[in-house]
């Protein structure tokens, strides 16, 4: 573990510090700022030292405390190196009478400190003070104030007969519910979110001592707890902490002359199977430290034994509800697109039969649909449908493609259930619109460019946004690198960072840079990442191209070499198989658009929706395509097989093309990545930008 300290400051004489605040933070920069501030107005008729140690956050929170606190002593870890380690570090180094263990997510009230500071100086036998603690609704969180699980306690809790009985003695033993909030009292535990502690209380005194001598008791024949124990990674640590203290002969106190508001679990999701590890793992040990030791009497250590014995298999039960509850998420979309497949179908069977006055055979609905359904999950899966990029459109056509043609090869093979191709190409376009709408409109919210992350140099991240500049929807937020060298890419943070970046960025693609990484480096990443939703690719050595899992991307523009490659790239059957059914609906619904649109403003988006479907003849004659460039502006080369369209591909840039070869190349990315699920993509943010 590397850590850098502030330098700038002066250090203080031990005991000249009433309160030194301890803060440990990881990515939640908004929040610390926030309780920075509230530290500084509860300063108030105090001296106070407040410490900041940070986990090797990617959020930007080392250059806001420097800038925005510059008197607060940081320290910078390299690692996560846990919350009991990270209190340490500060806590070895406080010069406060008191030190204030405070979470980041929390606000002081203005009296807190001074409240907190004469508690202490009022009650000498007090090892730790809490107050009461306020969830963000201004609601009493029990959190405040504990008992130690021993296996009654547990049992209590897990049962459920804490809440139902929450104001008795013995069952709302846990968060001591049936103590009024208002009143002073002795506690068993507090909460590691914001719990004031002595000095003598967890460390030695540091005067000479005799030669082979032991350290004097701190006072009163009570002793010193010592500091976190840093076996615990996070959670667990405050209630050792605490029992440790009442080891030493201190009490532990709560009052409620004062209180702080919490956030709570701004890093960690209570549902995550991280969660869910780090909570119980922490009881756990816990138990298995304190309550099983040797001087537990024979049935107190049998008790806690199968206590432990219940929390691992809590461990185990939680960690199988979050894989199945992972499973269902991850099997939801193929459920959904084989549901709608087979509704699709039936519903064409019906239109067909129903008029005609008769049905398919029994076989055909117990056959026929189920494979329709299955074949199409599977196609569109094969296609990489379900991977992490969810709402793709081309697997989509794939998939329903793939059950078009298993279905209607299965019923020229079996005679007995054979019935008319057309109701099967009916429910194929059917299937294939709805599930192309159910993921636009689930995209909806994340409309916009793909948000890439570079990692690589300076260089290389300015290279890509070069390269895609007035191209297909990219935007390049950032590179991770060791290099903080200026560029037109801002420096996002460390590779040791990478995934909090990509969370914090929310990228949705991370480009490595194989001019700047070994292949050792980049699987590396690669391996780091495996699990977020995410798509890894590389941006090749010495060429204009991103290599991804089932894509080359050639950013290149090579006019002449090619001009003969790109014409066959896209049918003009598979064009048309786009344009008329999205023809046919529009000039359907333009007479209501119309009637929409004569009230809304020029150049709204119901005008444009309605201009757009009133020149849709033109593609349903085969004069003009969907998409393509626009007459009245630069052309494309023929040999690209571009035809003038309806909509143009330069509309959709993020800066107007101004010059021929900035246009060229926005063609050429259109031309090398044609598919229909582009053309669909592109009418989208045409049409709904505003």
């Amino acid at each position: 573990m590397q850590a850098t300290l502030s330098p700038s400051l002066a250090p203080h004489e031990v005991g000249t510090v009433d309160v030194s605040v301890v803060i440990v933070t990881y990515n939640v920069r908004e929040f610390l700022e926030q309780a920075l501030e509230s530290v500084e107005r509860a300063s108030a008729g105090l001296s106070v030292e407040t410490w900041v140690v940070d986990n090797d956050s990617a959020d930007g929170t080392a250059e806001m405390v420097r800038q925005r606190f510059p008197d607060v002593r940081f320290i910078a870890n390299e690692e996560n190196v846990g919350f009991a380690t990270a209190n340490n570090q500060a806590l070895r180094q406080m010069n406060g009478r008191y030190a204030l263990v405070l979470n980041p997510d929390t606000i002081l009230q203005e009296d807190t400190l001074r409240e907190l500071v004469a508690f202490m100086d009022d009650h000498p036998e007090t090892g730790a003070a809490g107050c009461r603690i306020l969830n963000p609704d201004g609601t009493f969180a029990p959190e405040s104030r504990r008992a130690f699980p021993t296996p009654a306690v547990a049992f209590f809790r897990l049962t459920g007969l804490s809440r139902l009985f929450p104001n008795s003695p013995t069952f709302g033993r846990y968060n001591l519910t049936y103590l009024p909030q208002d009143e002073v009292c002795e506690v068993d535990a507090l909460s590691g979110s914001c719990m004031m502690v002595r000095r003598e209380a967890i460390l030695a005194d540091t005067k000479p001592r005799p030669a082979g001598g032991s350290p004097p008791p701190a006072d009163g024949g009570r002793e010193a707890a010592g500091l976190f124990d840093e076996a615990f990674f996070m959670y667990g640590e405050d209630l050792d902490w605490c029992y440790r203290i009442q080891q030493a002969g201190w009490t532990i106190q709560y009052t409620p002359a004062t209180q702080i508001v919490h956030y709570k679990g701004e890093s960690t999701k209570k549902g995550d199977l991280r969660y869910v590890r780090l909570f119980y793992g922490a009881m756990l040990r816990f138990v298995e430290k304190h309550l099983t030791a040797d001087g537990q009497s024979a049935g107190g250590r049998l008790a806690s034994m199968l206590l432990a014995l219940g929390i691992r298999a809590g461990i185990f039960g939680r960690a199988t509800m979050a894989a199945a509850a992972r499973l269902a998420s991850s099997v939801s979309g193929p459920v959904a697109d084989g549901v709608i497949g087979w509704a699709s179908l039936t519903a064409a069977a019906l239109a067909w039969s129903v008029p005609r006055g008769f049905t398919f055979d029994a076989t055909f609905y117990a056959v026929a649909l189920p494979l329709y359904a299955l074949a199409l999950v599977l196609g569109i899966g094969g296609a990489g449908g379900y991977g992490r990029r969810t709402m793709r459109l081309r697997p989509v056509l794939i998939g329903a493609g793939i059950g078009f043609i298993s279905v209607a090869t299965v019923t020229f093979l079996l005679s007995h259930v054979a019935f008319s191709r057309g109701t099967v190409l009916t429910g194929f376009i059917l299937a294939a619109v709805l599930l192309m709408l159910r993921r636009l409109l689930s995209r909806g919210r994340g409309t916009g460019p793909r948000r890439v992350l570079v990692v690589g140099t300076p260089s290389e991240a300015d290279r890509l946004a070069r390269l895609t500049q007035g191209r297909l929807p990219l935007d390049v937020v950032g590179y991770v690198g060791e290099s903080t060298q200026a560029g037109t890419v801002p420096h996002a943070g460390p590779i040791r960072q990478l995934r909090d970046l990509v969370r914090l960025q929310n990228a949705s693609e991370v480009v490595f840079a194989a001019d700047a990484l070994t292949n050792t480096a980049i699987l590396s990443g690669m391996r780091q990442l495996r699990d977020l939703p995410v798509e890894l690719k590389i941006l090749a050595q010495h060429r204009d191209r991103i290599i991804g899992k089932a894509s080359v991307e050639d950013l290149s523009a090579p006019l002449l070499a090619a001009e003969r490659a790109v014409a066959p790239l896209r049918s003009p059957l598979s064009r048309r198989l786009l344009d008329v059914p999205v023809a046919l609906a529009g000039i359907a619904l333009n007479p209501l658009l119309r009637s929409l649109g004569r009230r809304a403003p020029v150049g709204s988006r119901r005008r444009r929706l309605a201009h757009f479907t009133a020149r849709l003849p033109s593609v349903l004659a085969g004069r003009r395509a969907l998409v393509g460039y626009d007459p009245a502006r630069p052309h494309p080369p023929e040999a690209w097989g571009l035809r003038p369209g309806i909509v143009s591909i330069l509309d959709t840039l993020d800066a107007p093309a101004t010059t021929i070869v900035e246009a060229h190349r926005a063609y050429w990315a259109y031309a090398r990545n044609q598919s229909a699920a582009l053309d669909l993509d592109i009418l989208v943010r045409a049409l709904t930008r505003p």
